[in-house]
């Protein structure tokens, strides 16, 4: 039988997880609208006390970083979900449409260069690359995706997908998977598939955003 005392910790522990749920629901809608907006916007916007706020991160780096390390956990999510369906050309849609919806790459646009990522979020980066590498490889084989798309055009396809963004956010779903769909049809080989414009996008010619900005 649980005690008085077991009861209290367990209230106790169950608002501050509600806190911590209003705190990252609130940095997010503060921080994509205004990267630069002070911590205390996001304490006002989840209706905690800053000293709330404070005990859960310590700085606004901490909280930025937080953001962006759980974009990445739900995009390496995505990407093990898709991996189980057999169809090639399939999980490579359910894998691009799940990033879509989750809006994870909103955080890379908006976020990258305001703070310093750890090892461990280097080497959830890493992972992330090896899944989406491994479901667009069996894209390719499905014979679905032209010759000169590299895995490097997705980052770029799905940043295309995030940039739609209207105040309803309803709409702005309707209008991301439809960017999408768009795209997809792009990467499709086609009766009269004319040559890319350009050099593709070499791996790692991104990363550069990831550095602190001072």
């Amino acid at each position: 039988m649980s005690t008085s005392s077991e009861k209290t910790l367990g209230g106790r522990r169950a608002q501050a997880a509600r806190n911590d749920e209003a705190i990252l629901e609130a940095a997010r809608a503060v921080f994509l609208d205004d990267p630069k907006a002070p911590i205390a916007a996001v304490a006002e916007r989840a209706g905690v006390g800053i000293s709330a706020l404070y005990r859960r991160y310590a700085s606004k780096e901490d909280l930025l970083r937080q953001l962006c390390h759980d974009g990445l956990r739900r995009y390496v999510a995505e990407a093990e979900a898709a991996l189980a369906e057999p169809d090639d050309w399939a999980a490579f849609g359910t894998f691009l449409a799940g990033v879509v919806e989750a809006d994870v790459h909103s955080l890379t646009v908006h976020l990258a260069g305001t703070f310093t990522p750890t090892e461990e979020m280097g080497r959830d980066a890493m992972r992330a690359s090896e899944l989406a590498t491994a479901l667009f490889e069996r894209a390719r084989a499905s014979g679905r995706i032209r010759p000169d798309v590299v895995v490097q055009d997705l980052g770029l396809l799905l940043e295309a997908c995030a940039a739609a963004r209207v105040p309803d956010p309803e709409r702005t779903g309707q209008l991301r998977r439809r960017q999408l769909a768009v795209l997809l049809a792009g990467l499709s080989v086609g009766p009269a598939t004319d040559p890319l414009p350009g050099p593709a996008p070499a791996a790692g010619e991104f990363d550069w955003r990831w550095r602190r900005r001072e």
